[in-house]
């Protein structure tokens, strides 16, 4: 009767291994959370004696920060423009996009409206100066597309995720060609970046991140946590100028070179 009783109360090995993840993930959790604590607590009383400069280098180290509390590594295929202006353009697959964009680099986002309402993350967009813009809205389209080309014209790195929502990251939506638009009218260059999730050990596509349809952002969030190992992968393509450009026709070749950096770089860096 006592080996059966030893036999009743051994745990399985799997079942050890799923509550060893989750043990993991919660971990996660709580020094994300304290992060994002920090996070609001600069912005509120120290982003205000920064210069620009020390600003968005705080920006980008703690967006590092960030990624490494999530347990997620960054690969860097390429190099982001530095020195306004000018306009990236990238594929948008998870809440993860816009820090992992400012892990590699500084960059000012144009971001959709709803953003400001997810928890925590609206209000640290809201914090470093993000632009939003309501899809739904001709009028506020243009008023943005027109407050972009002023930034720009200022020397500003600017970013847009021009499909307007996100995918899983297999495929490229439709881009918004009116978003361009702003890189003519400012004369900016405008540089493709392709952004992936993959496992870090196989290199294939890691769709926990993914933020799409019916998903929560907690959902995702969670689940985000609970999936070890993945990388998030960024490839910069070169610039592309403004000058003799038309926006429809520009931004399907800027469409076509995010999608063959996409596919050429899956798996290259891992």
């Amino acid at each position: 009767m006592r080996l059966d009783h030893q036999a009743d109360q051994k745990v399985s090995p799997k079942a050890g291994h799923k509550f060893s993840h989750k043990l993991h993930a919660c971990i996660k959790a709580l020094r994300a959370f304290l992060h994002i604590a920090v996070g609001f607590v600069t912005i509120a009383l120290l982003f205000p004696r920064l210069s620009q400069a020390q600003r968005e280098m705080r920006i980008q180290v703690w967006s590092r920060q960030l990624l490494t509390c999530l347990g997620i590594g960054l690969v860097v295929n390429g190099e982001p423009a530095r020195n306004g202006p000018a306009l990236l353009m990238a594929n948008h697959i998870s809440w993860l996009d816009i820090s992992a964009l400012h892990s590699a680099g500084f960059c000012r986002f144009v971001s959709k409206a709803d953003i400001m309402q997810w928890p925590f993350i609206g209000k640290l967009a809201i914090g470093v100066g993000s632009l939003f813009i309501e899809r739904t809205s001709r009028r506020d389209a243009m008023r943005v597309v027109q407050h972009m080309t002023e930034r720009l014209r200022a020397g500003d790195v600017l970013a847009v995720f021009p499909e307007g929502t996100t995918s899983d990251g297999q495929s490229l939506l439709p881009f918004h060609a009116n978003l361009f638009q702003a890189a003519i009218s400012a004369e900016a260059p405008v540089q493709p970046v392709s952004l992936q999730f993959v496992d870090s050990t196989s290199g294939k596509p890691s769709f926990a991140p993914c933020y799409i349809d019916d998903d929560t952002l907690m959902a995702s969030f969670w689940r985000t946590l609970c999936t070890p190992g993945i990388s998030v992968v960024i490839s910069y393509g070169l610039p592309q100028l403004a000058r003799g450009r038309d926006r429809r026709e520009w931004s399907r070749d800027v469409r076509a070179e995010i999608d063959a950096l996409r596919l050429k770089n899956s798996f290259s860096s891992l």
